[in-house]
């Protein structure tokens, strides 16, 4: 477990699962032979034989008045399309209870995006019905996102929406926003959209330092070195790239600690030039 403080806030990360397998087709540009070509990656990023290693995990945000969550991983018992992922039996919420956060005592749950490994603990099952992990909270979401999601015919992981979505809305537990939203004095929402149509990243601001939960508009920090590399998992590659261009020029050099959602630890870095292209500094 990682801990950071951004002024009078706390960042505190929760890991569902780390894997380095390389058997999640990720990033195709991503081989052994290219990641090699970016020496900065290892021993964190990258296994010695050349895979990615990503965590899977929860960001929970503390500020002076509100306890939050980002992005809630896979979750059990979810009927996936996914053998790696379906039906999951993990201690999860034992360890967030461990940490001395009850899942009652979380005030907003804020969904950077609605896929399949970010939504999964925003329900639990009870008596073979689902219902909202986070009885007391509301459930924050981009409302191109929420629409989109709705209305996809087919999702090829499993009915992630009906599990994982649905049952907070019919709950009455769910705020659709823009994606500029502040969800506090101290969180916003800065849209960084092309891996999903309403995707959104998490700005921290709390006096004087600045943070930034990533989302998936990048999914690991070979990104950072090469933001052309795209996932088949984007539903707009060209747009994704472009965020990822524009993010990583607005942020280079600056004293911003950005969180990766799947970065494995260290987890949090600054953006830093780096010849013609960037690294990520930790």
């Amino acid at each position: 477990m990682l801990q950071w403080k951004i002024g009078d806030v706390t960042v505190t990360q929760l890991i569902e699962m780390t894997d380095g397998s390389g058997s999640l087709p990720l990033l195709p540009d991503a081989t052994p032979e290219n990641l090699e070509k970016i020496s900065w990656l290892k021993p964190n990023f990258v296994t010695p034989d050349g895979n990615l290693i990503l965590n899977i995990q929860m960001l929970i945000i503390e500020t002076p008045d509100q306890k939050m969550v980002v992005d809630t991983c896979i979750g059990n018992d979810k009927a996936l399309n996914m053998e790696a992922w379906a039906n999951l039996q993990l201690p999860f919420l034992d360890d967030l209870k461990s940490m001395g956060h009850d899942p009652d005592s979380i005030d907003k749950v804020i969904c950077t995006h609605l896929h399949v490994d970010h939504v999964g603990w925003n329900t639990r099952k009870v008596e073979n019905k689902w219902v909202p992990t986070f009885s007391n909270a509301r459930y924050v979401m981009v409302e191109d996102e929420f629409t989109f999601w709705r209305d996809l015919e087919e999702d090829s992981f499993g009915d992630v929406f009906g599990e994982s979505v649905a049952p907070v809305v019919d709950a009455g537990q769910a705020d659709l926003v823009k994606p500029d939203h502040k969800v506090s004095d101290h969180v916003w929402f800065e849209s960084t959209p092309g891996h999903t149509p309403g995707h959104v990243s998490v700005h921290i601001a709390s006096q004087g330092e600045e943070a930034i939960i990533s989302g998936d508009m990048m999914h690991h920090p070979c990104q950072i070195a090469r933001p052309d590399w795209a996932t088949p998992f984007d539903a707009d590659n060209a747009a994704a790239i472009a965020t990822r261009k524009q993010f990583l020029e607005r942020y280079a050099d600056k004293p911003v600690l950005v969180f990766g959602t799947h970065f494995a630890d260290p987890v949090g870095g600054r953006i830093v030039r780096d010849g013609d292209t960037y690294r990520f500094d930790v």
